[in-house]
């Protein structure tokens, strides 16, 4: 399994709107935060292992209305 971290800068007024999509339409999210600064949502996913993240988050993150641009990371390992 592969955690990715995406952060989403959202048009002005979208960010709850593309939080709700983003749990709504996407089953690989597992959690999404409203955060301040830069970006407006950090939205964590779990990915199949050998699943192209570059595929996941533009033809099914990016597409979503109301987002203005993602940057993506790509978590390693979990200290729990």
């Amino acid at each position: 399994m592969q955690t990715i971290f995406i952060l989403i800068k959202c048009d002005l007024g979208k960010a709850y709107q593309v939080a709700d999509a983003c749990v709504q339409e996407i089953e690989q999210v597992s959690e999404v935060h409203s955060i301040s600064g830069e970006h407006d949502l950090l939205v964590k996913c779990y990915l199949d292992d050998g699943a192209d993240i570059g595929h996941f988050v533009t033809e099914r993150v990016q597409r979503l209305p109301g987002i203005r641009d993602t940057f993506t990371m790509m978590a390693y390992k979990a200290f729990v």
